[in-house]
């Protein structure tokens, strides 16, 4: 994974397609011959990503939130089983979704940073309340 690093924190698409040619040169990209093909198959999927700031970036390509997320989720429909209607499933997400804000204690470091340029990029579509 620390190989593959350099390719989608380049600055510009240029970077990155050289980055991705020495990462298919090297060591990794001998050991793993289909990852370097992959990522050009999709690279047209992965060239929006650099119109972004850096710091906008780092916020879309982390995941680990919304796996946790994600995973609260589906934990609290499973210990249920069914619903007899969309709004007792509406309400059980609901509230799992409160209980789980609840323990939310730290933004990630780049997130405040990445809140202005959003606020800059979509102006009125994004507010920060």
């Amino acid at each position: 994974m620390a190989a593959l690093k350099p390719i989608y924190q380049a600055a510009t698409v240029e970077a990155a397609q050289l980055a991705l040619d020495s990462f298919e040169a090297g060591p990794w990209g001998k050991k793993y011959p289909a990852i370097a093909p992959l990522w050009r198959r999709q690279w047209d999927q992965v060239i929006p990503l650099f119109a972004f700031p850096p710091e906008v970036r780092r916020i879309i390509y982390t995941t680990n939130a919304i796996e946790s997320l994600n995973s609260t989720l589906r934990s609290a429909i499973r210990s249920r089983g069914h619903f007899p209607n969309d709004e007792a499933a509406t309400k059980l997400l609901y509230l799992a979704l409160r209980g789980v804000s609840r323990k939310w204690k730290n933004a990630q470091r780049e997130w405040t940073v990445a809140m202005t340029q959003f606020a800059i990029m979509f102006g009125d579509r994004f507010s920060v309340e």
